[in-house]
């Protein structure tokens, strides 16, 4: 269901950035006054409020509790993402590519910054949180089989002699670059001691890409605050851009 789900909005994101890069070969300078362009105005605008639902919902407990009764939390979340992709389309469509005031540009520019990060952060965030389930379950797996392999080199005071060399990073790189046959050799180590050296690295390189991914995680929950924060600018932007529209004339009445 989320596959799909990420087919569809990528196709819609892709929509909407063709309709926006289609203002060099089409104008239409009276669209957005049009009873038409009025309609398409008025219904993304109202698409793109939408989004707020979801968001007020789960940032309030009482709220919540009584809303998700009949609704849940991923039913809003859906109805969030689609009607924050669909609302921008129209209103680009709207807007028949007339981009001349400084407050229409800024709209249209917060718009589509909006819907980017937004689509950004949902699958983005989403792939590195499996990614890090999958790693923590591998990561155990691994740690089980140094565990197990550490007591066979425990009960091999021989085996567990040979591993010296490599009880430290440099020691280690030392004896990798003049007794390489040391390692790879099973005549030179026994098949335990070998099996520890590996996963000993494994478990160091699978902590080291945990580590990485929880870094990456931490830096996307600043986004999340980053585009909250633009989508509210987008909704000064738009309130101000109804109000102007209301202020000089509905020109379909004309």
């Amino acid at each position: 269901m989320k596959e799909r789900e990420k087919l569809i909005v990528t196709g819609l994101v892709v929509l909407m950035l063709l309709a926006w890069l289609g203002f060099p070969l089409h104008h239409a300078h009276r669209f957005a006054g049009s009873l038409t362009g009025g309609v398409l105005g008025v219904t993304g605008a109202v698409l793109m409020l939408v989004p707020l639902a979801y968001l007020i919902v789960k940032r309030n407990r009482y709220l919540k509790q009584a809303i998700t009764k009949y609704i849940s939390m991923r039913t809003l979340l859906a109805w969030h993402i689609y009607a924050g992709v669909m609302g921008p389309i129209l209103v680009i469509l709207h807007s028949g590519h007339k981009y001349e005031s400084l407050l229409g540009i800024t709209l249209t520019a917060m718009t589509l910054l909006v819907v980017l990060s937004g689509f950004v952060g949902r699958y983005l965030m989403s792939s590195i949180a499996k990614e890090i389930r999958d790693k923590k379950a591998m990561l155990s797996d691994l740690q089980k089989k140094y565990d197990q392999a550490v007591v066979a080199v425990a009960a091999n005071p021989v085996a567990a002699k040979r591993l010296q060399p490599f009880s430290n990073f440099y020691r280690r790189l030392i004896s990798l670059c003049f007794s390489p046959q040391s390692v790879s050799s099973p005549s030179s180590l026994q098949e335990d001691s070998v099996t520890l050296i590996r996963l000993s690295g494994s478990v160091a390189d699978m902590e080291y890409a945990i580590q990485s991914h929880e870094t990456f995680k931490k830096w996307f929950a600043k986004w999340l605050k980053f585009h909250i924060a633009i989508s509210f600018a987008l909704y000064a932007l738009m309130f101000s851009h109804v109000y102007y529209a209301v202020y000089f004339g509905l020109r379909w009445f004309d």
